[in-house]
């Protein structure tokens, strides 16, 4: 079904959705702690299974692959950590994305909030469970690990920044683009799998040729990764990383705004 609306009215609309959803943010903010709460309801633990299972899992990779790479376990735990931590970030924040005006379509449908709202939830959901998940690096901290707490940590706001306005733009097309066609969330799920190999978090880029390095330095998810990974551990990022990100983030600013304009008006039909 086709919504004729006025160009302009639908660029107003669009502008006036992305407003009002940060306006509304105590609503989408509650909502993520519901989501996060209500998936641990009756656990004695709670959250904290979230965090012990990534402690689990990333102690377990890093004493294993660190003797396959060869690498000190002082300096591999901290880098495959911090690296984990952030592909963890990313990977769950945009497979739930590509579901959410689809799994949210019983609010949608009863309450008129703005569309925006719904990818904030998720964004919001996915960052507290970050910050959540960073005590994972605190027995880094007392071991004899490479690890350095100082002045690079405030890197990781601008970081963090980075990461939510491009959860926002990308994820309102990606929501778009679920709820039109359902067999994209399973395509996008199975491409994230792939990503996770060919992306330098369990691995480290310099085990590759020179000549074969742009190809992974191109890689955005490998860019705002680093741009956490970084700051973490003690390092400054790559001034080609901020590039990078800063070009996708201009990029998908204004791809969202092109798209949401022009089929905001479809997406209750799509549900």
């Amino acid at each position: 079904m086709d919504i004729m609306i006025p160009v302009a009215s639908q660029k107003q609309l669009a502008f006036e959705d992305f407003t009002d959803g940060i306006k509304k943010w105590r609503i989408w903010l509650l909502l993520a702690y519901q989501d996060i709460k209500l998936r641990y309801r009756r656990s004695i633990l709670g959250p904290f299974w979230i965090t012990m299972s990534m402690a689990i899992t990333v102690y377990s990779m890093g004493y294993l692959y660190g003797h396959l790479f060869h690498i000190p376990i002082q300096e591999y735990f901290p880098y495959l950590i911090a690296g984990m931590l952030g592909w963890s970030l990313l990977s769950t924040t945009v497979t739930e994305l590509v579901d959410t005006f689809s799994l949210s379509q019983v609010m949608l449908k009863q309450i008129k909030l703005p569309y925006s709202l719904y990818v904030h939830r998720i964004t919001a959901k996915n960052m507290i469970i970050f910050f959540h998940n960073l005590l994972v690096m605190i027995p880094l901290i007392f071991f004899q690990t490479n690890i350095k707490m100082d002045w690079h940590l405030l890197l990781l706001l601008p970081g963090l920044l980075f990461i939510y306005v491009n959860a926002i733009c990308y994820g309102i097309v990606l929501a778009m683009i679920g709820a039109r066609y359902r067999d994209i969330p399973q395509i996008i799920k199975s491409f994230i799998t792939v990503i996770f190999f060919v992306t330098p978090i369990m691995w480290k880029l310099d085990i590759l040729p020179p000549d074969k390095q742009l190809i992974v330095l191109l890689n955005p998810f490998y860019s705002f990764i680093e741009l956490l990974r970084g700051p973490l551990i003690g390092y400054t990022p790559h001034v080609l990383n901020f590039i990078i990100v800063s070009a996708i983030t201009c990029i998908g600013m204004v791809l969202c705004y092109v798209l949401f304009s022009a089929h905001r008006a479809r997406i209750i039909y799509w549900l």
